[in-house]
């Protein structure tokens, strides 16, 4: 009787991590805790000229291209925002979520002109370079996430620090976030 009820267990805790796991595999990066003084979602909206949103990011803003960021607008930033995050990743690739972008302590703005040089801190992006670097798959067809946060709080950092690192850094102080989704295909 005992062994069918610690089967039963062992059966129980496999299917549960199994499903953990799994749920977590298509997840850009990690989430993002809002700042405790939230007290209402602030719905802020990030945007490209250059591609629809679930859209074909053009070849120019690519490695098969001239490499150059797009053009982005952001809408409904809160007034309240201290800065700005920016990361762009590629949950496809096959290495796991390769980082293309990540750009931190942006001022509050609502536009960010295309291929620009100069904005908040860069960043290390998955090359080991900051800046940003266009979708460049190997083959098939990737997702590419453009996520903005809007901070109550400035990271003050030297350039060079990786996605993950910002991510932890600001959690809890998130003011609001939005999400872009292109895609970009190579045979």
């Amino acid at each position: 009787m005992k062994r069918s009820v610690l089967a039963g267990l062992v059966v129980s805790l496999a299917v549960l991590a199994i499903a953990l796991v799994m749920s977590q595999g298509s997840s850009p990066s990690p989430s993002v805790a809002l700042s405790p003084a939230i007290e209402q979602e602030v719905s802020m909206r990030i945007s490209s000229p250059a591609f629809e949103d679930e859209g074909d990011i053009p070849a120019q803003y690519t490695c098969d291209g001239d490499d150059i960021s797009p053009a982005l607008l952001l809408e409904d930033v809160p007034d309240d925002t201290v800065s700005l995050v920016l990361v762009m990743d590629d949950p496809d690739a096959p290495s796991g979520t390769w980082d293309h972008w990540v750009v931190y302590d942006i001022a509050p703005l609502t536009e960010i002109p295309e291929d620009v040089q100069e904005l908040g801190t860069a960043g290390a992006n998955s090359w080991g370079d900051k800046g940003y670097g266009g979708p460049c798959p190997p083959s098939g067809t990737h997702r590419y996430f453009f996520r903005a946060f809007a901070l109550d709080i400035r990271l003050g950092w030297e350039e060079g620090v990786d996605k993950t690192s910002v991510l932890e850094a600001i959690h809890g102080h998130v003011l609001t976030e939005a999400t872009l989704l292109g895609f970009y295909s190579r045979e």
